[in-house]
């Protein structure tokens, strides 16, 4: 009878330093199988943006394995027991995720599978320190990012270096209840991706090249070309690395292994950044209520004023404000947007218009190529002041200020906002200040061509302290 295993693959879409499939490796067959679960939570389920991703990077993962990539569509705990049924399987492998929602969902669908006599291991394909493994002296969970990272992690074993593809990967043919990538219908309807598609090659190729060009490219200059959002100063390896088309691992040792020193400020930073990845896996796991509570719980009584119409205008990149405006229309444009101007447009909807960190949340995750559950929430809550280690809520970034300090030229804003490229710089982050005649020249009509600020600044800037304050004396 043939041994044949079967790997489950997950946010692990790669061949190369895959640990669930060097297992299933060591099988004479192997099936590798993708299933789209229909048993997540709407507000979990993937966004458009990521959709999008997905379908494209099963293609590239499908072609690597000749094209015999298992398609289901459904419940795990379901479908992974009758394949093993169908198949004659003898074992079942996967990466684990850290969500809350897989976790439970993973252990029933283990205990499941070893009760009926199959051997179930799962494995870590996905962080370099895993969550339980890192703790403070007295076996609690850090709440502060550098002594996690620098006491914790730089501390503890060095990550596992990445493993090569398998050598000898045979597999099987997909059974005949396999669906197609089609029928999962992850692209939408409206063609709103074709920008993106210019922009991304979504693969484990695409992956790998992308790290090679950071390397190559922006990696000595990071430390200081990293808030240039005009500059491609990032590596913008995260959509990669949430669909584990690369390991942490992968990108750990390879930037170590091409600058040794890892004290230059650039790939110390670099480096600190992937942990920070870590730590926004890390509060999840050890507080799963992370994405729908705060962290903070005074922030349980923040008097938000939730406006739809200025959440709308947040959301369309029509706020008048922009470096704000810019930002959220090279989200929708690109799938993507500068971490510099994520802050800043965070803390505008946030603390300007004293809107609820949760609808920002919602809607970069339905927009994001990245879109992480951990990340997302992590940092929306660091944002908002209500997460931990998170930026005191009386930190209200000044949009001009930061638009004149890192897109001086105004490059980024008339990027994305073409309608404001005649308007001399000293106005291009205030367009409200320029004098008629400037914006005549320009072509602009303030209202018509581009918006009026939706809010005054100052004010609103006011607003959220004294907002701030109610909570603060409660």
């Amino acid at each position: 009878m043939t041994d044949i295993a079967i790997h489950w693959f997950r946010l692990d879409l790669r061949l190369r330093d895959n640990p669930a499939l060097l297992a299933a490796a060591n099988h004479e067959q192997i099936l590798p199988v993708y299933i789209w679960d229909v048993t997540i939570d709407e507000a979990l389920q993937m966004g458009g943006a990521s959709q999008w991703w997905l379908h494209h990077s099963l293609h590239s993962l499908n072609e690597s394995l000749g094209g015999q990539l298992a398609i289901y569509r459904g419940d795990p705990e379901q479908i992974l027991p009758k394949l093993v049924d169908e198949i004659g399987a003898s074992a079942v492998y996967w990466n684990r995720c850290y969500e809350p929602h897989r976790i439970s969902a993973d252990s029933a669908i283990k205990s499941k599978l070893v009760e009926s006599g199959v051997k179930t291991q799962s494995f870590n394909g996905s962080l370099m320190w895993e969550p339980m493994t890192i703790l403070k002296a007295d076996q609690t969970p850090y709440k502060v990012f550098t002594p996690y990272y620098r006491k914790g992690c730089l501390a503890a074993a060095e990550p596992r270096f990445p493993e090569q593809a398998p050598e000898n990967l045979n597999v099987i043919a997909q059974p005949k209840s396999s669906l197609s990538i089609e029928d999962l219908s992850l692209l939408p309807d409206i063609q709103w991706y074709e920008q993106m598609e210019k922009l991304w090659q979504p693969g484990e190729q695409g992956a790998s090249d992308r790290l090679s060009r950071y390397i190559n490219e922006a990696a000595p200059n990071y430390a200081t070309d990293r808030d240039i959002p005009s500059v491609e100063g990032t590596s913008k390896i995260s959509p990669h690395l949430h669909f584990g088309e690369l390991s942490p691992n992968q990108i750990w040792y390879a930037i170590k292994n091409n600058f040794p020193d890892t004290t230059v400020k650039s790939i110390d930073k670099y480096l600190a950044e992937l942990g920070w990845r870590e730590f926004s896996y890390y509060l999840l796991y050890h507080f799963p209520q992370l994405p729908t509570q705060n962290f903070n719980s005074r922030f349980d009584n923040f008097p938000w004023l939730d406006n739809a119409e200025y959440l709308n205008a947040w959301q369309k990149g029509m706020t008048g404000v922009p470096i704000i405006d810019a930002g959220m229309r090279e989200l929708w444009q690109t799938g993507y947007m500068h971490n510099r101007v994520r802050m800043v447009v965070g803390s505008f909807l946030v603390k300007n218009l004293l809107t609820h960190w949760h609808s920002g949340a919602a809607w970069f995750h339905d927009c994001l190529l990245d879109a992480d559950l951990a990340s997302n929430s992590a940092s929306w809550q660091w944002v908002a002041g209500s997460g931990a280690d998170a930026a005191p809520y009386f930190r209200i970034f000044n949009p001009i200020l930061q638009g004149e300090k890192f897109d001086k030229e105004g490059l980024y804003v008339k990027k994305y906002c073409p309608e404001l490229s005649a308007l001399p710089k000293k106005y291009i982050h205030k367009p409200w200040e320029a004098p008629d005649e400037v914006l005549k020249l320009a072509n602009i009509t303030l209202g018509d061509d581009y918006p009026e600020p939706i809010i005054e600044l100052k004010q609103s800037r006011q607003r959220a302290l004294d907002a701030f304050q109610e909570i603060k004396s409660n």
